[in-house]
């Protein structure tokens, strides 16, 4: 889980994924040609807005990866299998705290585990992020991503420049 100290921006998703990937993914999963993001529907990292998708090109550029998105539908975030699994163990780690600083909320979300296994690994991301960014004129023109057959509002594949 990254934390971060500036606007939820398309930047600090991509952001995001880049240190978990460099961090974590492509140690865990050496031989991946694909990353698999499964997405809500609104914010950061909108389905409707071209900002993110712009990002996200550049993030796939950068790793050399392909970045398969997959958005739940509007107003279905509910279904997101980390709502469940992940967000109770994290509010009764914080039942009862005040939140003084960013350090107390990353130390409290590391701390939370299950008896399951389950353990949370959390970074705090301070840098800030520009908001209100405007996508490139030629960004549609030029981008490398692929919408799918099904559902292309929603499920797309942002490919390396050059692959």
């Amino acid at each position: 889980m990254t934390l971060g100290t500036s606007g939820d921006t398309s930047e600090f998703a991509c952001e995001s994924i880049r240190k978990w990937w460099i961090d974590y993914g492509k140690i865990e999963y050496p031989k991946s040609k694909e990353i698999l993001i499964l997405c809500d529907g609104g914010g950061s990292n909108s389905s409707r807005h071209y900002i993110f998708k712009e990002d996200l090109q550049k993030l796939s550029n950068e790793l050399k990866i392909e970045i398969r998105i997959a958005h739940y539908p509007p107003y279905t975030s509910k279904y997101n299998p980390i709502e469940h699994r992940l967000f109770p163990h994290i509010t009764k780690a914080c039942q009862g705290v005040i939140f003084k600083s960013i350090e107390v909320v990353n130390k409290l979300m590391a701390s939370t585990t299950t008896t399951k296994g389950l353990t949370v690994v959390s970074s705090i991301l301070d840098k800030t992020f520009e908001i209100g960014r405007k996508v490139a004129d030629d960004f549609k023109e030029s981008m490398t991503i692929k919408f799918d057959e099904f559902l292309p509002d929603w499920n797309y594949v942002a490919v390396p420049a050059g692959v």
